[in-house]
């Protein structure tokens, strides 16, 4: 796996696509700016080698040129971020790009036009590709939010640099912390996955029961769960259609000795509302007009129990509705629980849109091992699918 230690960029243009698919507010302004910081160490070490870098990325869906999609309402906070007056050119192809990147100089950091002003970049168009191509020498892929996608620049393009071609440091990281969970992981290891839907979930499921030694179901899956089994739910969440597969994952489970742990009892409500009336009730018997939107405290304490024994930990998914701060507590002593294993040796990664939210949410960022960057590729991954934007660099 060729990474950016692999070569010296002395003199040397990197061509890098980074994942600067930011948010912003009505002014413009970056309202979460953990993208850009996360591209930071890579920038940089090309600068130190004494090379320049010429950044390219997508922003949003904009259907043609659309002025608010522009990359040039980004330019400012990478600078800051980066420490380095970023250059930036209203092209991606074509004659104004290649000027740009031909007169840049070592120690000079180029930002090119938004890649999905042209739609040859998401039907991974080989023209398109070749001439972002002729902009740099090394091809470095530091984009794990997109190379889930077989686009222009995250996988295309690097079949035009055979031999220079390498991970960045997020991207060879993305990669390292997946594998620690799903090959390398010291046992026993833990998978907790939460949220909504089983079935958004079942090909994650099926495929690290071969290498989990536990599974923690939370969020509004458990309902499935339970109803299969002959519990009462009253108006929780839960997908009828899947309960026979709910059944078959708890044979499956059992067959490869896999522990799964289930909520025993949740905070139930009678409305989806933070200021619904609540009640803690069995989970196998929740009373019609209510639902279940957070894990209870005995569960809270069973769940805790197992993450303190795990020495690897995946956490993909809310224990409940934590947006809603009358049900965020089995979220939070989840984390809590996480961070304190963590800090006892435990290898912890976070990983899917929602609870990466959460984690920033409630302050775990910094004490948990790893939190992706990427939650469809990260979510690919953990289902054993290889990400073109990552065959494209071995192969």
């Amino acid at each position: 796996m060729k990474t950016l230690n692999d070569f010296n960029f002395e003199n040397k243009k990197a061509l890098i696509r980074v994942d600067f698919n930011v948010p912003l507010d009505e002014n413009f302004n970056v309202t979460d700016n953990t993208r850009i910081v996360s591209a930071k160490p890579t920038i940089i070490k090309v600068l130190e080698d004494g090379g320049s870098c010429i950044l390219m990325s997508h922003l949003g869906r904009p259907k043609g040129v659309q002025d608010e999609f522009s990359l040039k309402h980004i330019v400012d906070e990478v600078s800051e971020i980066i420490g380095v007056t970023v250059k930036f050119v209203p092209e991606c192809v074509g004659p104004v790009a290649e000027e740009a990147a031909k007169n840049l100089q070592p120690g000079e950091v180029l930002l090119l036009e938004n890649l999905r002003y042209h739609g040859e970049e998401t039907k991974g168009d080989l023209g398109f590709s070749e001439q972002l191509a002729k902009l740099g020498d090394i091809y470095v892929n530091d984009a794990f939010g997109t190379a889930h996608r077989a686009h222009a620049s995250t996988t295309i393009v690097a079949q035009f640099f055979p031999e220079n071609k390498c991970f960045g440091y997020l991207l060879a990281q993305e990669i390292d912390s997946i594998k620690k969970v799903m090959e390398t992981g010291e046992k026993p290891v833990l998978a907790v996955l939460g949220g909504a839907k089983v079935s958004s979930k079942i090909t994650i499921i099926e495929n690290i029961l071969d290498k989990v030694d536990h599974l923690i179901i939370g969020g509004g899956m458990t309902f499935t769960f339970i109803k299969a089994q002959g519990g009462q739910v009253g108006d929780s969440i839960c997908e009828d259609d899947k309960m026979d597969l709910a059944l078959d994952i708890l044979k499956q489970a059992k067959e490869k000795g896999v522990k799964v742990h289930i909520p025993v009892d949740v905070v139930a409500a009678n409305a989806f509302s933070n200021d619904a009336e609540t009640q803690i009730v069995d989970v196998t018997a929740i009373p019609d007009g209510w639902q279940g939107l957070d894990a209870g405290p005995k569960s809270i304490e069973n769940f805790k129990k197992v993450v303190m024994e795990s020495k690897t930990i995946l956490w993909n998914g809310p224990l409940g509705v934590f947006e809603l701060p009358t049900f965020a507590k089995g979220t939070i002593a989840l984390g809590d629980a996480i961070a304190d294993a963590t800090k006892a040796g435990a290898f912890s990664l976070v990983g899917g849109g929602d609870s990466v939210a959460a984690v920033k949410q409630f302050g775990f960022e910094e004490k948990v091992s790893y939190v992706s960057t990427g939650g469809g590729a990260m979510l690919e991954s953990l289902e054993g699918k290889t990400l073109p934007g990552i065959a494209a660099i071995l192969s």
